[in-house]
């Protein structure tokens, strides 16, 4: 198993998109791009900014065009958009501002069904179609296989299953594998299992992980992701985050704690701790609630003051 731990790790911030969709809050247009900006400022590169789905299903992202059109004019942000099929690929490009398309497998059929109306299988053959489409108007595609590590619905998934839709997907370029714990259930065991055996099956392919902290095992998991060869992050300011479709799947893990653990282990990841606790605090107030990140709510290591310095010495 890979254990050698990387001098950087490259963060995905995802609260704009995978952090808000199942808020009951709506956020204002206005207020997701001020996020996008402070994310950028913060030094994220790689941002889900919205998904093109129905908005029916998903209310929070009805103004995926609006927000597209307000996005920052950087050359140096991948702005990424999610979508589950053709029309939201179709809706995505559109836009002209987005750069990436993220495309969805799930590891079970029920699950598939309830998340985008497909089986399993249906979901790889989607996610394929996604990446080609994306490749021919001259942009890049993620793909995420969603319920890598358990299902709200049909329970454990076999690690075998998830490598199969790995390497089938894999095979039609996408920039890199996700795996997702969508419902919080992983454990570092686990993580580090399938991210090792993932990693190998679709290698020179990097692997990303995404987390959710719903059991409290996010950080334990991600430190677990990285020492099996895992090279992305996706995290979420204030660990906001959720799926409408999977119960109980609360919680991202919380960028700023993960900024927090990975930098103080000597990991670098780009990202400015100051900015992403005032960010932080700035969302709390949008969403008028206290977020679970706990580095948001008391800051990074503490710094002595100068007479605890002459004191110490």
């Amino acid at each position: 198993m890979y254990t050698e731990i990387p001098k950087s790790v490259e963060i995905v911030e995802v609260s704009p998109r995978d952090g808000l969709q199942n808020e009951q809050v709506q956020v204002g247009t206005a207020d997701k791009l001020a996020l996008i900006s402070n994310a950028i400022e913060a030094g994220a590169r790689r941002i889900e900014v919205t998904s093109f789905v129905n908005p029916r299903a998903v209310p929070q992202m009805a103004d995926a065009e609006e927000v597209c059109a307000g996005l920052p004019q950087r050359d140096d942000v991948t702005y990424i958009g999610l979508v589950m099929n053709q029309r939201g690929a179709d809706r995505a490009l559109a836009t002209g501002r987005i750069d990436q398309l993220g495309a969805v497998a799930v590891g079970t059929d029920t699950f598939a069904m309830r998340n985008q109306g497909q089986t399993s299988d249906g979901s790889v053959e989607a996610a394929i179609a996604i990446i080609e489409t994306a490749k021919s108007a001259g942009k890049t595609a993620q793909a995420t296989i969603g319920a890598s590590f358990g299902c709200p619905f049909e329970g454990e998934v076999a690690e075998e299953r998830v490598i199969d839709m790995a390497k089938a997907i894999a095979e039609a370029g996408p920039v890199e594998m996700a795996l997702a714990d969508t419902i919080g259930v992983a454990n570092p065991a686990h993580v580090a299992s399938l991210v090792a055996k993932v990693r190998e099956a679709v290698a020179p392919l990097p692997v990303r992980i995404h987390l959710h902290n719903t059991r409290g095992t996010g950080l334990a998991n991600v430190w677990a992701a990285i020492g099996a060869g895992a090279t992305t992050i996706d995290a979420s300011i204030g660990g906001l985050g959720g799926c409408p479709f999977a119960p109980g799947a609360a919680g991202n893990v919380a960028t700023e704690d993960v900024q927090y653990m990975l930098e103080r282990a000597g990991i670098e990841t780009g990202l400015k701790l100051d900015k992403l606790i005032e960010t932080h605090r700035w969302l709390t107030g949008v969403m008028d609630k206290e977020l679970p990140a706990m580095v948001g709510k008391v800051g990074g290591f503490p710094k002595p003051s100068e007479k605890n310095k002459k004191d110490a010495a």
